[in-house]
C-alpha cells in the first residue's frame, strides 16, 4: 500500500513558533514592543489566597490576578500593606501581604472598583 499525500491539508496546530505577543504578534523572543506589551488580564477576578506552604506554617495571602502592572502594581501593594499594618512584598505581578488579611483587603479592593473573590484554604 502506497500513502498518499494529502496537498489539501491546512495547518492546524504548531508549535513551529513558540508563544506570540498579544500585541505586535511576532515569537516573543523577537518582539518589538519591549515593555509596552499590555497584561494579561486574565478573567477580570482579583483572587485572595492563603497560603502556609514554604513559609513555616506562617499564612500569607496571596493577590492574584490584579490587571496592573509595574509602578501602578507596586502602588497598590504599598497601598494594601500599609491598610493591613503588616509587611509584604511583590513578586511575578502577585501581592504578598504577611498574615491571613483576606478579611481587610477584600472591601478595600472593592472600594477600588475591582471584582473579588476569595479562593483558596
Amino acid at each position: 500500500m502506497s500513502k498518499r499525500k494529502n496537498t489539501d491539508s491546512r495547518l492546524v496546530y504548531s508549535t513551529d513558533g513558540g508563544r506570540l505577543c498579544p500585541q505586535c504578534q511576532r515569537p516573543t523572543v523577537g518582539c518589538v514592543c519591549g515593555k509596552d506589551r499590555p497584561a494579561s488580564n486574565g478573567d477580570g477576578i482579583v483572587r485572595l489566597h492563603r497560603e502556609t506552604k514554604g513559609r513555616g506554617g506562617k499564612a500569607v495571602t496571596l493577590v492574584k490576578g490584579v490587571p496592573l502592572a509595574g509602578d501602578a502594581l507596586k502602588t497598590l501593594a504599598k497601598q494594601l500593606k500599609k491598610k493591613c499594618g503588616v509587611g509584604g512584598s511583590l513578586k511575578d505581578d502577585i501581592i504578598e501581604i504577611q498574615g491571613d488579611q483576606r478579611d481587610i483587603l477584600k472591601p478595600e479592593l472593592e472600594k477600588l472598583g475591582y471584582q473579588v473573590k476569595i479562593a483558596g484554604g
